[in-house]
């Protein structure tokens, strides 16, 4: 299934079953408004590398997905998105449990918008990701 936008929106707002990606992440959006997203990803043993840490590409994938929520949160249904970068900066080792995903809309124009995500364990920031968005 395809998500519109307000589709988007509505998982945050509405509890609309969220996109496939989110249920395997276990991630779960909180919030989502006027280009700020907030939510919570369940970090258990599948996520978890050879050295006891969460991967990476995990890292900036839960950032990915409420970097979405973040930006569709400003658009409307006649307008879409796609990545064109993601980076990642890690700044300390992830670890089971639960943690916080921030995602907020720092730039925005007709065609492009820049936007972070911050991910905070145990009231530590573990990594900051940044993306530059396509606006179609």
């Amino acid at each position: 299934m395809k998500y519109s936008i307000s589709d988007l929106q509505q998982v945050a707002t509405s509890g609309l079953t969220p996109p496939p990606c989110d249920l395997t992440m276990q991630i779960k959006v909180e919030y989502a408004e006027d280009g700020v997203a907030k939510g919570i990803w369940k970090v258990d043993e599948k996520y978890i590398n050879g050295l006891g840490v969460v991967m990476g590409g995990f890292l900036s994938s839960a950032a990915d997905i409420l970097m979405a929520y973040a930006i569709a949160s400003k658009l409307t249904d006649k307008q879409g998105f796609v990545s064109i970068d993601l980076d990642t900066t890690f700044h300390r080792p992830g670890l089971e449990g639960e943690i916080e995903v921030t995602a907020r809309v720092e730039k925005m124009g007709r065609t492009l918008a820049y936007v972070v995500a911050d991910l905070v364990q145990n009231e530590k920031k573990i990594a900051t990701c940044v993306s530059s968005l396509l606006i179609k």
